[in-house]
């Protein structure tokens, strides 16, 4: 990989700090559309055919996302994310090529529910052990904008101190593969 070397002034001392080269395909958009992909062609075929076997799925999204249709019940309930099974009690599963919509019951109560595939934010079929986490496209936007500002040239003066990087475990509990993007995403 080619870097990139960008001069940083530290009030009497200059240093040249690698950066990474912009990446003008945007492979991080593609592998979060084709994964997303995943999860249309998985729930188209479950509406026509119906769950195999003991698969089930355990879909969180985001609840503030552009297109996302709850009722003001469920919005209170689950300000941010919420997540839904799709095992025993759904019904009319529609799959467009943007989301999908659902008959579930919350609480006895019978509730339809509208998901964009930009919404999710992780499918998990427990009966398999598969998982895939998202990044919303909210998200996406805020990660370039801090990388944006991280990237200017800091102020003459002392050097802010790097963050440690937390770990990520490859696997989640209970050995699910998760597949996590951040490994693909420019830093």
């Amino acid at each position: 990989m080619k870097y990139v070397l960008s001069p940083v002034s530290l009030g009497k001392y200059s240093l040249l700090i690698p950066t990474m080269p912009v990446d003008h395909i945007r492979y991080d958009l593609l592998a979060q559309a084709a994964l997303r992909g995943v999860v249309h062609t998985v729930l188209a075929d479950v509406a026509k055919k119906g769950l195999p076997g003991e698969h089930h799925f355990k879909i969180t999204f985001n609840t503030t996302a552009p297109g996302v249709k709850v009722s003001d019940r469920m919005r209170e309930q689950y300000p941010q994310a919420m997540t839904v099974v799709l095992q025993h009690q759904f019904w009319d599963l529609v799959v467009t090529d943007d989301g999908f919509e659902v008959g579930l019951s919350f609480g006895g109560v019978p509730e339809r529910i509208t998901v964009p595939f930009d919404a999710l934010t992780a499918f998990f079929d427990p009966a398999v052990q598969f998982g895939l986490q998202f990044e919303t496209m909210e998200t996406k936007a805020e990660d370039d904008a801090e990388t944006a500002v991280k990237n200017e040239e800091p102020a003459p003066g002392k050097p802010e101190a790097l963050p440690e990087p937390e770990p990520v475990p490859d696997h989640a509990p209970g050995g699910a593969e998760v597949v996590r993007l951040d490994r693909f995403r420019k830093k």
